[in-house]
C-alpha cells in the first residue's frame, strides 16, 4: 500500500555541546530548512510537535506560515496542538491565515493534550474548567467550536454602524476563511473511544507512538484495532469522503557508520508500559536496523499497514543535514521494499 511519508519534529533545543539546536531561533530556522530539504527529497509532510513551558516548539502558526511560504508541495502540520490552551476563535484566524499562505496544505493535528512541564499550565493561559467539568471536556468543547467556525459558521452580530461595509447581511463569520481546512483537521487519539468520537465529528485520525493499554495486546495490534473502530464509526456517521489516518514511528536505517554510532545499540524489539495521566499506556517500540531487516520487521506492523500516512519521529537536535539523510535513507532503502513507494 502506497503511503504518504512525513517527518514529525519535537523541536527540542538545549545548550548541550552535542546539540545542533542551542536556541529557539535555531529550532525555528532549522525546521524551515528541514521542511525545504524534505520537499526536495520527495517527502510528503512536515509536522511539528507543540508543547508549552518547555524548550520545544510551542507556538505553531508562525512556523507553519513560514514553512508554507518557503515550500510549494509538502503538507504542513502539527502533532498535536493542545486544545486546553487554545482560544478557538483566535486559532481559527491563525490557522486560516497560515493555510492560505501555504495554498491549502495545512494538516492540523489537535487533541486534549498530554502531560506538561508545569501543573495545570492552561491556567496560566487564562483557562480552567467550570464546576463539574474537566479540562478534557473543555478541550473537546473548544474543538467543536473551532470546527464550526472554520466551517463558515456565521454567528457574530454585526455593528449597525460598522467601520467597513459588511460583505453580506446577517451575522458575520471569523475571517479569513480557508476553503477545505475543515477536512484537514486531525484528532490525536490515545484510546478507541476518542478515536470513535473523532470519527463522528469528521476529523482525520492521528495515532501516535503510545495509546491507552486497553487489551494487553502488542502496541501495533491495539493501534490497528483502534483504526478499525475509528473506520467503523466513520462509516456509521455517514461521512461522504474517505478519512485520513496516520501513525507515528521512530525508524532509523543503519546505513553509515554515523547511523550505527547513533542508533546501532537501539534494537529493542518489545513495547514498553507506563502511566500517563493516571492510565496505563503502552508505548510502541523503535526500529533501528539494516534496511533489509527493517523491511521484514515493518511488514509485520499491522497499524502501519492500516494507515495511509506514516510520520517519522526525528532527532531534530542532530541537525538538518543528518535528518534529511535519514529521511532519504528511508525513501531509498526501505519504502520501496514495502510497497510504500
Amino acid at each position: 500500500m502506497k503511503k504518504k511519508i512525513g517527518f514529525l519534529s519535537f523541536g527540542h533545543w538545549s545548550h548541550s555541546p552535542h546539540s545542533q539546536t542551542r536556541t529557539a531561533g535555531d529550532v525555528l530556522l532549522q525546521s524551515i530548512d528541514l521542511a525545504m530539504a524534505a520537499e526536495d527529497l520527495g517527502v510528503d509532510g512536515a509536522y511539528f510537535r507543540v508543547h508549552h513551558f518547555a524548550r520545544q516548539l510551542g507556538s505553531p502558526f508562525p512556523l507553519l506560515a513560514a514553512v508554507g511560504a518557503r515550500t510549494s508541495r509538502i503538507e504542513i502540520g502539527t502533532g498535536v496542538i493542545d486544545m486546553r490552551y487554545e482560544n478557538p476563535m483566535y486559532m481559527a484566524e491563525d490557522s486560516g491565515a497560515a493555510d492560505l499562505i501555504s495554498g491549502g496544505r495545512l494538516q492540523l493535528g489537535i487533541s486534549r493534550g498530554s502531560p506538561e512541564q508545569v501543573i495545570d499550565g492552561f491556567r496560566y493561559f487564562g483557562y480552567g474548567p467550570p464546576e463539574g467539568q474537566t479540562m478534557a471536556d473543555i478541550a473537546r468543547q473548544n474543538t467543536e467550536v473551532y470546527l464550526q467556525v472554520i466551517d463558515g459558521a456565521r454567528f457574530a452580530e454585526p455593528n449597525p454602524r460598522p467601520m467597513f461595509a459588511n460583505p453580506h447581511p446577517g451575522p458575520l463569520p471569523i475571517e479569513p476563511q480557508s476553503p477545505g481546512l475543515r477536512e484537514r483537521i486531525w484528532w490525536g487519539s490515545g484510546s478507541n473511544a476518542t478515536g470513535e468520537w473523532a470519527a463522528k465529528l469528521g476529523m482525520n485520525l492521528m495515532s501516535s507512538t503510545l495509546k491507552e493499554d486497553e487489551s494487553g495486546k502488542p502496541f501495533h495490534i491495539q493501534q490497528a484495532e483502534q483504526i478499525e473502530a475509528y473506520r467503523a464509526a466513520w462509516t456509521a456517521a455517514g461521512h461522504e469522503r474517505e478519512p485520513r489516518i496516520s501513525v507515528s514511528r521512530s525508524i532509523f536505517p543503519l546505513v553509515t557508520a554515523q547511523d550505527r554510532a547513533y542508533f546501532g545499540a537501539d534494537r529493542s524489539s518489545s513495547d514498553s508500559l507506563g502511566n500517563i495521566d493516571g492510565y496505563r499506556a503502552v508505548f510502541g517500540r523503535s526500529y533501528a536496523a539494516e534496511p533489509d531487516v527493517l523491511i521484514k520487521e515493518l511488514a509485520d506492523d499491522e497499524a502501519i499497514a492500516a494507515a495511509d500516512t506514516l510520520l517519522l519521529t526525528i532527532p531534530n537536535q542532530l541537525g538538518v543535514d543528518y535528518n534529511a539523510r535519514v529521511l532519504e535513507s528511508i525513501l531509498t532503502h526501505v519504502a520501496p521494499g514495502l510497497g510504500w513507494r
